[in-house]
């Protein structure tokens, strides 16, 4: 059996509390381990507690569902509650498991808390060691030598591993991924790429040649890797 997914709901409007708690107590996978309506209250919470999912209302007053993400290093899976679909972009930027809109259905919320227990239970993470990584993909666990790295990109739910032997897509997010790699040989260029250094052939303007690629380099990141290139 299964251990049971420990998650709180961080919701200031007390009928959409009152309904993902009816959501959540009659879903087996889950064990609500508090009700919040105040996201600081939330975060205390988070800090003092074994918490692996938060149902997380974006628009609330005062400290926002996304300034409480922002606020953890190392925040647990989020799925956002929300009736205005314009925060969408910037939930997923926080590499957000789901984005429910309000009202939400038993059937949407049962296919989030799904993707939520496919990223905690099913997927084994990457593990390094020295000179190569393993990651799961396609069934499998594959060694690569991190020499052998050209770039990873974002894909959705996914990243795609370029490498010189193959592409793999590996169920992970960007963030997460890069944080297994080592920063004196990776560089995040883009939201949606990170690089090996010793790869990347030239830069001119905004994008940089690896391969037969040309990637985009986000004003964000480019005096780091200019800086990186000429160190």
């Amino acid at each position: 059996m299964k251990t049971k997914i420990n998650c709180i709901i961080v919701e200031d409007e007390p009928l959409s509390q009152d309904i993902l708690k009816d959501y959540v107590e009659n879903c087996p996978e889950l064990c609500l381990s508090g009700v919040f309506s105040n996201a600081l209250q939330a975060r205390e919470a988070i800090l003092n507690g074994e918490i692996q999912l938060l149902f997380l209302d974006i628009n609330m007053p005062g400290f926002s569902g996304i300034n409480l993400v922002k606020s953890l290093s190392s925040p647990p899976l989020v799925i956002f509650i929300t009736a205005y679909p314009e925060y969408a972009v910037e939930g997923f930027d926080l590499d957000a498991v789901d984005y429910l809109l309000k009202p939400v259905s038993y059937e949407r919320f049962l296919k989030a808390v799904s993707r939520a227990v496919e990223k905690l239970h099913n997927e084994r993470p990457a593990e390094t060691s020295g000179d190569h990584i393993m990651v799961k993909a396609d069934k499998k666990m594959f060694r690569i030598d991190l020499s052998d790295i050209f770039y990873i990109e974002a894909q959705g739910d996914y990243i795609k591993i370029r490498t010189t032997a193959r592409n793999l897509m590996v169920y992970d997010s960007l963030s997460a991924f890069g944080e297994k790699l080592p920063p004196d040989r990776f560089l995040r260029i883009h939201k949606s790429y990170i690089v090996s250094l010793s790869k990347i052939e030239y830069i001119e303007g905004n994008q940089i040649k690896i391969k037969e690629m040309l990637l985009p380099v986000s004003q964000t990141y480019r005096d780091e890797l200019l800086l990186r290139l000429n160190g």
